[in-house]
């Protein structure tokens, strides 16, 4: 068998001690996975004098998977997110947040099973074109969206539904506002969906999906809209289900693919061993999908379910008393 190489940033905060957790859980999954650790960050800024440093590029791109923790991009002018710098870098163009109920986590809702497909590079989260006034008074952002990358996200959300066998896919827009911007990517959307007759085609505008998410989430399906938008729905979604401590999240391109824990680095808990490493252990999961080992996937998704519905060995914010590691192992008994 061809040894899998990953690309590992442990990140800040808890960072290092939830990849830990996650690399132990892999490596008791399947001993042919490799990993190679570069850095990024606070700590890589703290020794390299950059957040981004060229070696951790070189590395990604040439295993072209990556396992990232959770970064934290120093606050003060003259810094830019490492995480949006790594999605335009690698023309990480599609991101992929899976929002699903889990045996033992409290949710507002059960058997609830959204996937929140969101353009990555344009609108106005991009953050192109900021500027403000010198007298302060006046701030101004551009949003460019483009018919090329519109297309392109959007059949990789239609094709990803078709291929996981899901029913519905929901295009997220404000185009009765925003006409042309929102208006090209509903349009766009509307003639990728002639080429999957088999998928029921849904248009929602954004504030109406917000309220039904939050009445009902079992009539979604998959979601697939604009990068602003989908950063604030998959984050939502999210909510429905737990929080962020269960949210994984993949940011895909055409030649590397990057999978993360999309919470924080949570300093406040760093170094004090209870933080919880399952979204980064299902980050993992959607990693192992990414690079044809479905098997060894679920296998990791069935034992991660069982450890959270057994609730005998649970990290804090979870309701128990288990440190990481401690945890960790519980998965790994479910193996």
């Amino acid at each position: 068998m061809t040894q899998a190489r990953i690309a590992v940033i442990p990140g800040d905060g808890i960072g290092p001690e939830i990849m830990e957790a996650t690399l132990k859980v892999l490596e008791a999954l399947d001993p042919d996975l490799a990993f190679d650790q570069v850095d990024a960050g606070q700590s890589a800024l703290d020794e390299q004098g950059e957040l981004l440093p060229q070696a951790t590029l070189d590395t990604i791109q040439s295993n072209g998977t990556l396992l990232k923790g959770p970064i934290t991009t120093p606050v003060g002018k003259g810094f830019t997110s490492v995480n949006v710098s790594l999605r335009k870098h690698f023309d990480l163009y599609a991101n992929v947040r899976p929002a699903l109920t889990w045996p033992g986590i409290p949710a507002r809702y059960q058997d609830v099973d959204i996937i929140t497909v969101r353009e990555n590079i344009e609108g106005v989260y991009s953050g192109i074109g900021q500027t403000i006034s010198d007298d302060g008074e006046r701030a101004e952002l551009r949003s460019v969206v483009t018919r090329s990358e519109s297309r392109r996200l959007l059949e990789y959300a239609f094709n990803l539904a078709q291929r996981r066998g899901r029913k519905k896919v929901t295009v997220v827009h404000k185009a009765n506002i925003m006409k042309t911007t929102s208006g090209l990517f509903l349009e766009t959307a509307q003639r990728v969906a002639e080429d999957f007759p088999d998928l029921e085609y849904q248009e929602m505008i954004v504030d109406n999906c917000a309220m039904q998410l939050v009445l009902d989430p079992h009539q979604f399906d998959t979601l697939v809209t604009t990068n602003l938008f989908g950063d604030i729905l998959s984050d939502l979604c999210a909510g429905l289900v737990g929080g962020l401590g269960v949210a994984p999240g993949a940011n895909i391109g055409d030649d590397v693919a990057m999978f993360e824990a999309v919470h924080g680095s949570a300093p406040d808990i760093a170094g004090k061993g209870v933080a919880n490493p399952t979204a980064l252990m299902l980050a993992a999961a959607m990693m192992l999908d990414h690079i044809g080992m479905a098997e060894a996937a679920e296998r990791l998704r069935k034992a991660i379910g069982r450890a959270l519905e057994d609730g005998q060995v649970l990290t804090p914010d979870l309701g128990g008393s288990a440190s990481t590691s401690d945890y960790a192992e519980a998965v790994i008994r479910q193996l």
